[in-house]
């Protein structure tokens, strides 16, 4: 009996890993079609810009199309344009995310609490996310226009100083103004992401918290911050990576100007206004390594803390 035992188990195993293999077949298949799908809008227009990115190839100049290996990246990394657009768009996130950081946290634990019209709050708050960023760029830019903009007028009614300001016109105050409409736009964003995240935080903690005498500040620091992390770096990452690839806002609010030009915006002139199609391929190849290099660091630094997080 314990022969025919033995001999049934490697059967058993057998049969098992055979199954094992034909799920694992069936799962390729099926995952195939997507992975085909993706290869064609994503992987190829990538390469398709990686080749050009070492081609001269001009729209301006008849006949100039000739390889040019990586003459486009060393013209790119030798520009001091491309290195003030490259601070200004690492500047520009890291004020933008971690101003929409602290608001979305504040929106998260206002929209969380249990009172009266917390649906229509929750409504009201998500309303700038649901503009369209172009729309939120000519609102603002209408709002700090010198003339007839809303922020000179209030300033003059109020007898403050800075009536006369050219907010778009000067550097420093352009890029606060785009920073500030970012914010405005994407804080309840930030917020909705937190909000899920302070949603899945057991109330039966917080109970056993005020039965052991902590107030509400000690509950936030040892309770609400420490489980919400895992949400707040998905939000943090997310973020990021949108307010690297920023491009819309400054190209409607300044065209670039004054100190607001980013590396998308950079690589789009070249692209379309100068026809410089290899050194506009090579500054969004730059773009997008950048942004894969960001998410990267994340992922290896930061995502597993977030694994750990979700497994305490």
């Amino acid at each position: 009996m314990a022969t025919a035992d033995t001999t049934a188990a490697p059967a058993k195993k057998d049969a098992e890993d055979r199954f094992g293999n034909e799920e694992r077949k069936l799962a390729y298949r099926m995952v195939a079609p997507s992975l085909l799908v993706i290869a064609l809008v994503a992987v190829y227009p990538i390469g398709y810009a990686f080749y050009l990115s070492l081609n001269e190839y001009s729209l301006r100049v008849e006949g100039l199309s000739r390889f040019a290996g990586l003459k486009n990246y060393t013209t790119a990394f030798s520009s001091p344009e491309f290195w003030e657009a490259f601070r200004t768009t690492f500047l520009f996130t890291g004020l933008s995310v971690a101003i929409e950081l602290a608001i979305g946290l504040g929106m998260a634990l206002a929209m969380h609490e249990a009172f009266k019209g917390r649906a229509i709050l929750r409504t009201t708050v998500l309303v700038p996310w649901a503009v369209l960023t172009v729309v939120t760029a000519m609102l603002w830019r209408g709002i700090f226009e010198p003339e007839l903009g809303f922020m000179n007028s209030m300033l003059n009614a109020l007898g403050l100083p800075g009536g006369d300001t050219v907010w778009l016109g000067e550097r420093g105050y352009a890029l606060g103004v785009m920073v500030f409409a970012d914010v405005w736009k994407t804080a309840p964003f930030m917020g909705l992401l937190l909000l899920a995240g302070l949603q899945v935080i057991p109330s039966d903690v917080y109970e056993a918290a005020r039965v052991d005498g902590a107030n509400r500040w000690q509950r936030f620091l040892r309770i609400t911050l420490p489980l919400l992390k895992p949400a707040i770096l998905v939000a943090l990452l997310f973020r990021t990576l949108d307010a690297l690839r920023i491009f819309d806002l400054p190209f409607v609010l300044t065209q670039g100007a004054n100190g607001t030009s980013t590396l998308s915006l950079i690589a789009y002139e070249e692209l379309t206004q100068n026809r410089l199609l290899g050194l506009g391929s090579a500054l969004s190849v730059i773009t997008f390594v950048i942004v894969m290099a960001v998410s990267f660091l994340y992922i290896r630094f930061v995502g597993g803390n977030i694994r750990d997080l979700a497994e305490s």
